[in-house]
Order: structure tokens, then C-alpha cells, then sequence
């Protein structure tokens, strides 16, 4: 008997995607069918080019063809990705797919180091993705990534507005106020201007198409913060902390500001930065200078996922002041965990697409 498309279909309507809990073809994820005799060929779209169930999906969808369909079938899959999205304001960023806030309640815990390399990793696996060094009086992003020196340029849209052009590095569209200001001076602002120079960051930009705009967000909670959710509708807010104490105490501050009612952002998780040290000579070591799980159980306490525990390793900050994130070497430790930890975050922001309600603007009250 001849294979047929429809015999095909049923058999993938058996395969389910892991995360978000329905079939492939429930969920629009199976295109372009083709049989020529017994080879059958077809496209698997995820939800993310950073996908880290890409092979587990490729070998099920396999062997449900061979048992279901014929076992001498030569399966022939192509995996592509279409970056999912449920923003309802397209006027402010309208080819931005996802805006995702990199936050802590407290500095030095290493979040624009974090930023950086999620954003250098999901730029590696394919994603557009742009960032924003929203710390007006600290910007730390021309350093990360070797571009002390660039100035953008402004140009003038189809309708005559200004427009700045945003620096790219690393595959990664960036905005910082150190593209503006010499690095030796000091950025005195009052609050409205700070907050006045992150929405010209977000509406005066070129951003273009974009997966992923990942916003590197001052510690604390702030009026920068509040311009953030009153400007765009974000995706979701991602909490870095430290095993520490005080560092956790703050972090749940962090969190608890985006869940607070009238903001509402949904927290895609938590990321443990400098979990422990490991030393260059001794790989296999793990010394918790800081405390140990601590993010893990600020994860639990509030119920949102662990997206990754970082060590502590001298060279992340080697190639963090060098301008060459980490990430960069894929093969070293520090890299094989930030692309780790950017495969989470993909993964959350697909499942919180699938299950949570649309985001919008937040209104609030003065």
C-alpha cells in the first residue's frame, strides 16, 4: 500500500512536543509533507531556534513514521524554527517578537555579564535578538563587547524621523548609553531623564526584526523599571541573584515587583550566578564561596524554574573585560553553561508563549 500524507499526519499526531504538552500537528508544527515512493520528507518548525529537545523531537518523529506509517521508510526530516510571540501592541517595537527583562535587586551579582552572553548564545543558534544596556549611570555593554569606540548613526525613516541605528557585535543588535557619552564621565541623571533615555532606547531605535530583546535592567526596583512595563508589553523577567543572603533578599524583591498586580510581568525564572568557584587547574572542583542552591531555592520558594546555575571562573571575567563574552568558546566550561542557560530561557519564553495570556502595556496610576 502506498504511503499517503494523511497516514503521515496520524503518525506524527502521536508525537508530542515535550514542553508545551500537545501533538505536532495540534500545534502547527509540521509543513511542506512530500512522498516520492518511500522516502518522506517533511519540516518540523519549533518554537525556537535554541530548542534543546531538537534531537529528542527528530528521533521521535522518526520512529513514529517507522511504526506507524512503514518500517523501510526513509525518513528525511528538515528542522527549522519560528520564534513564537503574543504581543498585542505592535505600534512601539512592532517586529520585536519577545522583550525579555534581565533583572536583579542588588549590583555585583554579575546580571550585564549574564545578559551578555544569553544574548551572544541566542544570537549562535540562529535567533535576531537585540540588547539593551538599560543601567543609565552604569552601562557596562560597550565594555563586554569590545565596542568602546563605536558611535551609532542616525538616519531618517520612510516618514522622515530620526532614527538611530543600533551597534552590532557578536550578531547582536545593541543600545547602550555609553555609545553616547565618553566613558570617563560620570551620568548624573534624575530618574524622568534616565527613564526618558530608555523609551528613545526602545522607540527611537532601528531594531528591526528581532526574536529576542533582551533589556540588561539596573539592580533594584526603580522608575526605570516602571518605564520599561508602561512603554512595551514584556514577554517576561528573568531574576539573577547569587547564592548570598542579602543577595537572595533583594532578588525576591526583584521578583516580586514584576508579579505585583498592576505589573504583572510573568517570570520566566531564576539564574544562580557564581554557584560556586572553580579553579582553572582543578576543573572537576567546586567551592561555595557564596552559600550553596540558594537560587535554587528562591526558584521553589515562588515556584518558577532554575534556568541554570553559573560558576564562578576567572575567566568569565577575563573575557567579559577583554570584550569577548565567554560564550564565544562553546567548548570551555563557562561557555557550554551560558549556552546551556540560553536554551532554557528559549524553552520558557516558548512554553510561557503556549500557556500564558497575551501580555500588554501595563497602566498604572500615579
Amino acid at each position: 500500500m502506498p504511503i499517503t500524507e494523511a497516514a503521515v499526519l496520524k503518525a506524527l499526531s502521536y508525537v508530542e512536543e515535550p514542553d508545551l504538552g500537545q501533538d505536532l500537528v495540534t500545534l502547527n508544527m509540521i509543513e511542506n509533507v512530500q512522498i516520492d515512493g518511500l522516502t518522506v520528507s517533511f519540516t518540523v518548525v519549533l518554537t525556537t531556534p535554541a530548542c534543546p529537545l531538537k534531537q529528542l523531537i527528530h528521533d521521535a518523529c522518526e520512529r513514529a513514521i517507522h511504526t506507524m506509517v512503514d518500517p523501510a521508510a526513509n525518513v528525511v526530516i528538515t528542522m527549522t524554527s519560528r520564534v513564537t510571540s503574543l504581543r498585542q501592541n505592535n505600534d512601539v517595537l512592532p517586529g520585536v517578537k519577545n522583550i525579555i527583562a534581565i533583572a536583579s535587586g542588588k549590583g555585583g551579582v554579575g546580571k550585564s555579564t549574564v545578559a551578555a552572553n544569553l544574548a551572544v548564545a541566542l544570537a549562535a543558534t540562529g535567533a535576531r535578538v537585540g540588547l539593551v544596556d538599560a543601567d543609565i549611570s552604569g552601562p557596562s555593554m560597550p565594555t563586554m563587547f569590545n565596542v568602546e569606540d563605536e558611535r551609532p548613526h542616525v538616519i531618517q525613516d520612510d516618514k522622515g524621523r530620526n532614527r538611530i541605528q543600533p551597534i552590532i557585535q557578536y550578531g547582536v543588535k545593541l543600545m547602550s548609553i555609553g555609545f553616547l557619552a565618553p566613558a570617563e564621565s560620570a551620568i548624573v541623571w534624575r530618574g524622568p531623564m534616565a527613564s526618558s533615555a530608555l523609551k528613545q532606547f526602545i522607540t527611537e531605535v532601528e531594531w528591526g526584526e528581532l526574536d529576542y530583546l533582551l533589556l540588561d535592567l539596573p539592580p533594584g526596583t526603580s522608575d526605570i523599571h516602571l518605564t520599561l512595563v508602561q512603554t512595551v508589553p514584556v514577554t517576561g523577567a528573568v531574576i539573577v541573584t547569587t547564592p548570598q543572603k542579602v543577595a537572595l533578599a533583594d532578588a525576591q524583591k526583584g521578583l516580586q515587583m514584576f508579579r505585583q498586580p498592576q505589573i504583572n510581568v510573568p517570570v520566566l525564572g531564576v539564574i544562580e550566578n557564581m554557584a560556586w568557584f572553580t579553579p582553572a587547574e582543578l576543573p572537576d572542583s567546586k567551592y561555595f564561596i557564596f552559600g550553596e542552591n540558594g537560587g535554587q531555592r528562591l526558584a521553589a520558594q515562588h515556584d518558577v524554574p532554575l534556568l541554570g546555575q553559573l560558576p564562578l571562573i576567572q575567566s568569565i571575567r577575563e573575557d567579559g573585560d577583554a570584550g569577548r563574552p565567554a560564550v564565544l568558546d562553546p567548548k570551555s566550561l563557562a561557555g557550554a553553561a551560558f549556552a546551556a542557560l540560553a536554551e532554557a530561557v528559549a524553552r520558557q519564553v516558548s512554553i510561557r508563549n503556549n500557556l500564558a495570556p497575551k501580555t500588554s502595556v501595563v497602566q498604572m496610576q500615579r
